[in-house]
């Protein structure tokens, strides 16, 4: 496979090659699925299944599909090191072999592969491309009240907080261009899950990157354990706070000493 595999990809037109990564961790009883879906969604993409070593074999059946198939690879960590550090493999793994977008998708089937053909097209003319739950047209099945009122809040909090134009931050459904990817300071990521969304949208909005919200539709998974808890969301909040009271202390800073990057310079 290798590099005679990644020549021969045609791509979306309009944006290249792209790359579909999907993060698993136990998604034995969906990555066959979700691939499936993607492969008839969208023929012309790549799918790499980074896998976090799951004890339920979820990467022997990403192999197995992998052997069958030469759009499909599979990218074997050492364990579960998180969401964040699943994607920053991907993007790297992408990066090397030199495709123009990168798209990030759960394995669970909440990201509906069928929506993915209008976030390729979206980025035909946007760097990054969000698949939003809470854009006019989106609609999400299956969750209940509460779980609705925490992503709206959470969102909103973080639109406010760090000033973003960006109404579902925290969502996991995306398109990457390769620019946008090299303009985002990707070693200064440390965050996972819910934060880990919300770190590059803001690192991509500061770093003045076109991005654009597709509405989608989300559906909670109907296999398997969802990996959402108390903790992930109490760590975004947390970060979020961080971020927007560092970037008060950056603007403050350069509105007292008039310097570009807000660094104090003494004279």
């Amino acid at each position: 496979m290798g590099e005679a595999a990644d020549r021969r990809t045609a791509g979306h037109p309009g944006v290249g090659r792209v790359l579909v990564v999907i993060p698993t961790y136990n998604e034995a009883d969906n990555v066959s699925r979700i691939v499936a879906r993607v492969r008839d969604a969208a023929p012309a993409v790549d799918i790499l299944v980074a896998d976090d070593n799951s004890p339920d074999g979820t990467g022997v059946i990403a192999d197995a599909l992998a052997r069958t198939d030469p759009h499909v690879q599979v990218l074997h960590r050492h364990g579960k090191e998180g969401l964040g550090a699943a994607y920053l493999a991907g993007f790297a793994w992408a990066r090397r072999r030199g495709y123009d977008a990168v798209v990030e998708m759960d394995a669970d089937g909440s990201h509906a592969p069928e929506d993915l053909p209008a976030l390729l097209d979206a980025a035909r003319d946007a760097d990054v491309v969000i698949g939003s739950r809470w854009t006019r047209g989106a609609r999400v099945v299956g969750w209940p009240l509460r779980r609705l009122l925490l992503s709206r809040c959470g969102n909103l909090y973080a639109r406010l907080a760090l000033g973003m134009p960006v109404s579902d931050a925290t969502g996991g459904y995306r398109v990457y261009r390769s620019a946008a990817l090299e303009a985002i300071d990707l070693e200064s990521v440390r965050s996972q899950g819910y934060s880990f969304q919300v770190e590059l949208s803001r690192l991509a909005h500061r770093a003045g990157v076109r991005i654009v919200e597709v509405p989608i539709t989300f559906a909670e998974r109907e296999r398997g354990a969802s990996k959402m808890s108390p903790l992930i969301v109490a760590e975004a909040l947390w970060r979020i706070t961080a971020w927007a009271l560092q970037d008060r202390r950056t603007a403050v800073r350069r509105g007292l000493h008039g310097t570009p990057d807000g660094q104090v310079r003494w004279p």
